[in-house]
């Protein structure tokens, strides 16, 4: 199926994500005011040693490129591909929840709605993951043969995967990032 139709769109979104990197919804960037110093700065925080901040910083950027990459790969007509990223999106955002609160990964088996439970993820979050599991390569290929993949979704089912994903990477930058 060709999206030619819509080619000046996709050739706007995509120079939009090459130039401006990965939005997590559809309303401009604010400003944010710097963060408040306490006047006693010669202490650092101490952390739990059982959270992992950085390693939660790291697969949290992981699922921001990824959310890119996704983007791109709807912009190019390639909607399994795009969706395989949302999940890998909805995975490495929840795992990067996981390192922060408990100090390592947790350990599941596909099912995204299942590791949202284990990271304590709200309910409408779980929802959203479950939406994406079925998406896990190892998983659609065992019904589909990779040939017809990219035929069994529409670039509108892939759009709306995208904005599940984008749900879960807000609610992950949202724990990870107050850290």
């Amino acid at each position: 199926m060709s999206q030619m139709h819509n080619g000046n769109y996709h050739e706007e979104n995509l120079e939009q994500l090459l130039t401006q990197g990965v939005t997590f919804d559809e309303t401009p960037p604010v400003d944010r005011q710097p963060a408040v110093t306490h006047e006693d700065n010669d202490e650092e925080e101490e952390v739990p040693p059982d959270r992992d901040v950085q390693g939660a910083l790291g697969l949290f950027a992981e699922a921001a490129q990824d959310m890119a990459t996704a983007s791109v790969e709807l912009g190019l007509g390639r909607h399994f591909a795009c969706v395989d990223y949302c999940n890998q999106v909805a995975e490495k955002a929840a795992q990067a929840v996981s390192l922060l609160r408990f100090g390592r990964r947790s350990r599941y088996n596909h099912d995204l709605r299942a590791l949202g439970a284990l990271v304590d993820a709200p309910l409408d979050i779980q929802e959203e993951m479950a939406l994406l599991s079925p998406f896990h390569p190892e998983a659609f290929y065992a019904d589909t043969p990779p040939e017809e993949a990219d035929e069994l979704i529409n670039a509108d089912q892939a759009r709306s995967y995208i904005q599940s994903a984008r749900k879960i990477l807000r609610w992950a930058r949202n724990v990870v990032l107050s850290a």
